[in-house]
């Protein structure tokens, strides 16, 4: 079965007719799933992606229900399903049109068309309030609920005052809650008072995608040099200009190249910051990128010193590249990096001390292989995607009985 690119069609629709029985679903055969997520750049969405089309592999009926094609989503690929949320202007709203009520109203006619088993969304607001409304609206029928934490919608958006409360109403509302760290789920019940048990799922990498190269050709920086690499969406709790500051300290004692991946607000304040500070001809700004299991294996150390983070997708997908790891010591990000062994994590203010754990690793580079190498180990036993897919799949499973 091919995928259908954009809104649903009348001959999928017509097809959902033929249901397979429940008791045949119980048995572990292919379950429908309906997964929205935000389709641009970022954890969450990557996370979404990469689990439906891993779920799509298995043989389970995948149906992605957003405003447009996820980032990663292939436009076609077998037993993955696009179902678009068009949002229609009309001169009453003063702002945007009401994304929630669009979005509710797709999530309760895919899950009537489509016969969905389950209902999976990432990101609390407003993927769980639309998702509140759609299972009323498809009631008396079943459309069980997961929603998935993935941080800034608890750390940032759910604790603004005019959200808060309906925040907390949503996530106890839906039928299961997973938080991708320990860190998170933790942050969700002391600042939202949530009393629904949360699972801790985290976050996952394909080894053999994001794996280290035997020889890398000097792409990115002259033969000889190092590269430090960051990539984020470039927002403030990202610390981008301490990433500048950080390499432009680094580059006093060595030849190096500094790589920022990504796009965002404080992208500007980083190039001026490079340019001020003498390096602006050495750090390389690429932009958001959709090859990073390419770029990774490229550098020889990842920055990332982030004031927050819940878990840190792009650490893990580095670490499984065999690159070495310095990282604020917050959030999730100590669940991923053991310091001193897979990576080394620093309190997200000390320059001083980013710089030490930078040059020790790029100085030594018998130390720089030992920890590349215990990263990988790490990514591999501990965040495996297929270990992970089946703990999704379970609580599908467990939702369906």
């Amino acid at each position: 079965m091919t995928a259908r690119p954009l809104r649903s069609t009348v001959k999928a629709k017509a097809k959902a007719k033929q249901k397979p029985p429940a008791a045949a679903k119980r048995r572990g055969k292919p379950l429908n799933v309906g997964i929205t997520c935000y389709p641009t750049f970022g954890g969450s969405g990557i996370v979404a992606t990469e689990l439906g089309r891993r779920l799509a592999r298995r043989g389970d009926q995948v149906h992605f229900i957003s405003t447009s094609l996820p980032y990663r989503l292939p436009t076609f690929e077998r037993n993955i399903f696009f179902h678009e949320v068009v949002l229609e202007s009309y001169p009453l709203f003063q702002h945007a049109p009401p994304l929630a009520l669009a979005l509710a109203t797709k999530m309760a006619e895919v899950a009537e068309t489509q016969d969905l088993d389950v209902l999976h969304v990432h990101y609390a607001m407003p993927f769980a309030a639309s998702a509140f409304l759609a299972k009323h609206l498809v009631a008396p029928a079943r459309l069980p609920v997961v929603t998935t934490l993935h941080g800034t919608d608890i750390t940032i958006v759910g604790q603004q005052p005019a959200l808060l409360r309906m925040t907390k109403f949503t996530i106890e509302s839906s039928d299961r809650v997973t938080a991708v760290s320990e860190a998170l789920r933790t942050a969700t019940i002391d600042t939202l008072g949530v009393h629904k048990p949360i699972e801790v799922i985290p976050n996952f990498v394909d080894p053999e995608i994001f794996a280290p190269r035997r020889h890398r050709p000097p792409v990115l920086a002259p033969a000889g040099a190092r590269v430090l690499m960051h990539a984020s969406n470039f927002r403030p709790v990202k610390n981008v200009e301490t990433v500048v500051r950080i390499f432009a300290a680094v580059h006093e004692r060595m030849d190096a190249r500094l790589v920022m991946v990504g796009d965002g607000p404080d992208k500007p304040r980083a190039e001026e910051l490079a340019r001020h500070l003498g390096v602006g001809k050495h750090v390389l700004f690429l932009g958001n990128q959709e090859v990073m299991e390419e770029l990774l294996p490229l550098a020889d150390l990842l920055l990332l010193p982030s004031s927050t983070e819940s878990f840190g997708l792009v650490a893990l997908e580095a670490m499984a590249a065999g690159v070495p790891v310095i990282a604020s010591r917050v959030g999730g990000l100590p669940e991923l990096v053991t310091d001193g062994v897979s990576g080394f994590l620093v309190e997200p203010n000390d320059l001083d001390a980013f710089v030490r754990a930078s040059l020790r690793v790029l100085e030594d580079d018998r130390l720089h292989r030992r920890v590349g190498r215990a990263a990988r180990a790490r990514a591999v036993s501990d965040f495996h995607v297929d270990r992970v897919v089946e703990r999704y799949r379970a609580v599908y499973g467990g939702l369906c009985r």
